[in-house]
């Protein structure tokens, strides 16, 4: 990674371990449902998710994001959104979608780390979602944007519902999928 400006010497044998876990080993797009072969430093992949797939950029660490689709059974392995918060001077990934879990269809939300995952692990965050007096929450570690979008969703580390449950949460004749997820970051001591 010399072009990306490590200067570091290794003899031969040692290059493959500096390479998994050198600071200047550039990171790959963490937009899911493209399969998006841009890589870069993070501010390089913030400008690119920006421009290229007009993703959502907001600053703060708290959040109140409205998912609304009129159709929820037709939006299996849909991902449907990615928001990027700026806080703390870093950035973050809010990524929500609709996949099949075993036979059951669910909706995840969770938030990945725009960095490694040593860095990731100073930040903690919650998700909550419900309506008609009850919510749903989830608190977690976000994951570095080293580890795959689907990598993530495949662990279920974030928060799932049930889509029964969602159209519950959504009120009405559970024909229309109107979920409301808040949420925060903070920083660990």
């Amino acid at each position: 990674y010399q072009s990306l400006g490590c200067n570091d010497i290794f003899p031969y044998y040692a290059k493959l371990k500096h390479e998994q876990n050198c600071g200047f080993r550039p990171y790959n797009c963490p937009y899911a449902g493209s399969e998006c072969s841009a890589i870069g430093d993070i501010s390089y992949l913030v400008a690119h998710l920006k421009h290229d797939h007009k993703v959502d950029m907001h600053d703060g660490f708290t959040f109140n994001h409205r998912y609304v689709k009129t159709n929820p059974h037709e939006v299996e392995n849909a991902t449907w959104m990615l928001t990027v918060f700026n806080c703390y001077g870093k950035h973050f990934c809010l990524h929500f979608e609709a996949f099949q879990l075993g036979t059951a269809p669910v909706f995840m939300a969770f938030l990945r780390f725009m960095g490694d995952d040593n860095e990731s692990k100073k930040f903690s965050y919650s998700l909550e979602v419900g309506a008609n007096g009850r919510k749903l929450i989830w608190q977690g570690i976000p994951r570095s944007i080293r580890d795959s979008h689907s990598k993530v969703r495949d662990s279920q580390d974030g928060l799932i519902i049930q889509r029964n449950q969602a159209l519950y949460f959504s009120g009405g004749d559970k024909q229309e999928l109107k979920l409301r997820i808040t949420g925060r970051i903070w920083k660990e001591d």
